[in-house]
């Protein structure tokens, strides 16, 4: 073992960044993309600077909120675990193979389907490969570059969405809701994650602020960006920012000429790019559309469904009490109307409630009454929830105060803030517990997986024979679905293996060593959720490390046994707690309260096992 521990290696992987075939065309066409979403966020940037009227001290200014906002996004970047195994096959995956050339294909990335984007990988991977071309760190490290980065751009979204709902709603709804953002447990969970729906929480954010600031081409602009690059579904979000366009401003032709220019500087780059990756012509976002509402036969439902009440109790554990207020606003704007007298009865700057906030409802609307519902479909909307909160909250203070005033004589000339702030330090104390709770729950229940990854990760020096180069296969069986991505091995030498589970739907597979391979097609993927015997390891004698969950349960499937427990075939390297979901009580699961959770919650053991290696081997290689 002492000289086990003094192995060092120094490999280094000679694999570059896949552009492919004509490198320099690629390149261009990204630049120019980006280059345009710069010039778009330089003008945010000069909005956001720009000196403006004085502010009471209370009004926390943009440099403000983008600190507070900065640091809780750098907080979720480094702590929140990946909620979605989407998030890890279908992205991180086809991420790390054009880093390193080596990575897991999804069916959705095969050319006979081709759903999703490459162009939208690249444009996460561009920093990452400068980063890794520079400072060649563990692939650890670019996963976690990454994640920063994304927290970066959601912090710059949201600081703009703050500064237009001040300006059309307010500064005391804008000041509530960057309080219920900072502390929100569904942003903690969306606001990094490498998703198209979180992409589209970002520019929806930025479209948004844009028409709240009758800024109308950036709207259409970040709408377009938001569509095309992230999750095309959002142009439903869109259309009541296309109907103030063209309806109530007359902006027709404003309109018609900035989308042709976000279609020849977003969508015909897409389509080259995607193009080329896939060897054939490729409109992803109109695929995805087809597959998931056109298609007659299958469709989004193959993974499962669920029922109406599912959005109403994942909402309240996200936000809790503000998901409640968000959902009662339409009844409070309309107490509010006729219980509180007003001069001109808009409280609004330029738009009316029902249209400023019909994004949300109407998206909620959708998305309620589709059977496959998944809690990041809500994501491009969760800025909207503490809106919506904010604004329910205001009229409630409002109508608390009209309420007094007829019964205590107050002068006319008091604000009703004055009488009602407690009201908004009660929901907002009782707002920010629960969601630190909920966040404290998240990470002490599920971060094991990742902290389980991170240790094989950063022990590859003790792990490795530097002799050797042979691969190294880990193996997972009914845990494959907390895989947190190939950025957690340490090198390309080690692959990850599916055992077979009692899992019975379609698996990712390696790309192809081909030079072309996002470009071949084959026989083991479908779109109809079959499983395929070509992704399952079978020898697992051949297995170096296994990760297993071992929840102390007496009996097991028969293709899922308790790997933990067979001490003659492996060793135990890592063991940490993970949330026993069956055996733990539902309220304190969800919520972590100290000193009582742990009566109510039972813990099993997230472990990483190697392959038992008899004392004889040692001598071997000494």
């Amino acid at each position: 073992e002492e000289k086990k521990g003094q192995l060092k290696t120094h490999w280094k992987s000679g694999n570059k960044f896949k552009f492919q075939k004509k490198v320099s065309i690629k390149f261009v066409l990204l630049c120019f993309l980006y280059l345009f979403t710069f010039l778009f966020i330089f003008s945010i940037f000069r909005s956001l600077t720009t000196t403006g009227p004085v502010r009471p001290p209370i009004f926390p200014s943009a440099d403000v909120a983008f600190k507070a906002l900065l640091s809780a996004r750098i907080c979720a970047s480094i702590w929140c675990h990946i909620t979605d195994c989407d998030e890890t096959f279908n992205y991180w995956e086809p991420l790390h193979y054009l880093l390193y050339n080596k990575g897991l294909q999804t069916w959705e990335y095969s050319p006979d389907f081709a759903l999703r984007s490459y162009t939208y990988l690249m444009i996460h991977g561009a920093p990452a490969y400068i980063y890794k071309q520079i400072f060649d760190p563990n692939p650890m490290l670019i996963f976690y570059f990454i994640r920063l980065l994304l927290g970066l751009g959601c912090a710059l979204a949201e600081v703009y969405f703050y500064k237009g709902v001040c300006r059309e709603f307010g500064v005391h709804i804008g000041r509530s809701w960057l309080v219920f953002q900072l502390f929100s447990a569904g942003m903690f969970i969306s606001s990094a994650a490498l998703l198209p729906s979180s992409f589209s929480m970002y520019f929806t954010m930025s479209a948004l602020a844009a028409w709240w600031h009758q800024k109308y081409k950036l709207a259409i602009f970040f709408t377009a960006i938001s569509v095309l690059l992230g999750w095309p579904f959002i142009g439903l979000i869109s259309i009541p920012i296309i109907y103030d366009i063209l309806v109530n401003q007359k902006q027709i032709r404003i309109f018609i000429f900035w989308s042709i220019i976000s279609g020849v500087t977003i969508l015909l780059p897409m389509i080259i790019l995607d193009s080329s990756y896939f060897g054939k012509l490729v409109m992803a976002p109109v695929n995805i559309v087809l597959y998931n509402v056109f298609k007659k036969d299958g469709g989004p439902t193959l993974y499962g469904t669920e029922p109406f009440t599912f959005y109403i109790f994942n909402g309240f554990l996200n936000f809790n009490i503000i998901w409640l207020m968000s959902l009662m606003t339409p009844l409070f704007i309309i107490i509010g109307y006729v219980a509180v007298p007003s001069r001109t009865k808009q409280t609004t700057l330029t738009l009316p409630y029902y249209l400023s906030l019909a994004p949300f409802y109407l998206w909620l609307a959708v998305m309620m009454i589709q059977p496959h519902k998944e809690e990041r479909f809500l994501f491009p909307v969760y800025p909207l929830i503490s809106l919506c909160g904010a604004i329910t909250l205001d009229i409630c203070q409002k109508i608390f105060f009209r309420i007094k005033s007829a019964i205590v004589k107050i002068n006319s000339a008091t604000h009703y803030l004055n009488h009602t702030t407690f009201i908004t330090v009660f929901v907002v104390i009782v707002s920010v517990l629960l969601n630190v709770s909920r966040i404290l729950a998240i990470y002490r229940n599920y971060h094991a997986p990742m902290d389980t990854f991170m240790e094989l990760s950063t022990s590859r020096d003790i792990l490795e024979d530097p002799n050797s180069k042979e691969p190294i296969n880990i193996c997972i069986g009914k845990e494959w679905y907390r895989f947190p991505s190939s950025f957690f091995l340490p090198s390309t030498r080690y692959s990850i293996r599916f055992l077979k589970s009692e899992f019975r739907g379609i698996l990712p597979a390696y790309y192809s060593n081909h030079e072309n391979a996002t470009q071949m097609t084959h026989h083991y993927f479908n779109d109809m959720n079959r499983e395929n015997s070509f992704m399952y390891f079978k020898n697992i004698e051949k297995c170096d490390f296994l990760v297993d969950l071992d929840l102390n349960t007496k009996t097991h499937p028969p293709l899922e046994p308790n790997y933990s427990a067979d001490t003659e075939h492996w060793t135990i390297l890592k063991e940490l707690p993970f949330l026993n979901a069956q055996m733990s009580h539902p309220i304190y699961r969800a919520f972590y309260i100290p000193f009582v959770s742990f009566k109510y919650i039972k813990h099993g053991s997230y472990n990483l096992l190697q392959k038992f290696v008899p004392e004889a081997s040692d001598e071997s290689v000494n």
